[in-house]
């Protein structure tokens, strides 16, 4: 992490003039998806007004050929997950899966560096996933998630033309062959969402989970006559895309070390266009 003593400006003009290490197109996407801070605050606003001795930290996103890594730092890793791999192993695939590939990431500076599963996502949803670097730090946020995680926000495109805004909120079951169904008992499940547009055959949704349970925004929008394109499980098969139209874009939680907000995002996929 690099830091800078501001004076009066505005952040991005004072970033283009003090930070040498990255073009502008750079700075751009450090400051769109959450890695500028300035007094231990996620900042995102390009005119956001910074006053004299202000301190600036710039979270450092490093990339490598496997992996696309949003955040990183002592305690945490937060990456950006393609559609169609695994983030833990099951019977059948228990090569490549996300936590095989960041573990072999922090391996390159120690060999004795560890990773902990703290979240998932379905396979081929992408999006936002947040590993823990030690047994301390995974404890504390799967123990307090519900608590400490103050958004968790996804982009889909679905089938047909949604009402503006809406919430789903049932109650859901799974069955033994790892199907979740609506239900009039089970748990409870609630999910938010603003069309951002349609066309004449889709819709794309901006949603908000209120609860996390498993495949609960594919099973709402089935349960809606809007499935998720692609969701060959819940929906149908299409072509036109050629994958599960999900995309975790946002996530933010309360750092239960230091009590400080972080806020990460993900740039929507090119293909996500109606």
């Amino acid at each position: 992490m690099n830091n800078y003593k501001a004076y009066k400006s505005e952040l991005l003009q004072f970033l283009f003039d003090n930070v040498k290490e990255y073009n502008k197109k750079d700075i751009k996407n450090l400051l769109k998806y959450g890695s500028i801070l300035v007094n231990d605050k996620v900042i995102t606003k390009h005119n956001y007004q910074l006053k004299d001795n202000d301190i600036i930290t710039i979270n450092k996103y490093n990339k490598d050929k496997n992996i696309d890594i949003l955040y990183e730092d002592k305690d945490l890793i937060v990456v950006n997950k393609e559609s169609g791999i695994l983030v833990v192993d099951n019977e059948t695939n228990k090569n490549k899966t996300l936590y095989n590939l960041v573990s072999d990431y922090v391996k390159k500076s120690n060999k004795k560096n560890k990773i902990f599963i703290v979240h998932r996502l379905d396979q081929d949803t992408s999006g936002i996933v947040v590993f823990a670097k030690n047994e301390n730090i995974k404890k504390l946020l799967q123990d307090n998630w519900n608590d400490i995680v103050l958004t968790r926000k996804y982009v889909a495109i679905v089938e047909g033309i949604t009402d503006d805004e809406g919430i789903i909120k049932t109650y859901l079951e799974e069955n033994k062959n790892h199907y979740v169904y609506v239900s009039n008992k089970g748990k409870l499940a609630i999910t938010e969402y603003k069309k951002i547009k349609s066309n004449n055959m889709y819709s794309m949704v901006d949603i908000n989970l209120k609860t996390g349970r498993k495949n609960q925004i594919r099973v709402h929008f089935k349960s809606i006559n809007h499935p998720v394109v692609g969701d060959v499980k819940y929906g149908i098969k299409n072509d036109k895309y050629n994958r599960l139209c999900l995309h975790a874009y946002e996530l933010s939680l309360i750092n239960p070390i230091n009590n400080k907000k972080m806020v990460f995002k993900s740039p929507f996929p090119k293909n996500f266009k109606i």
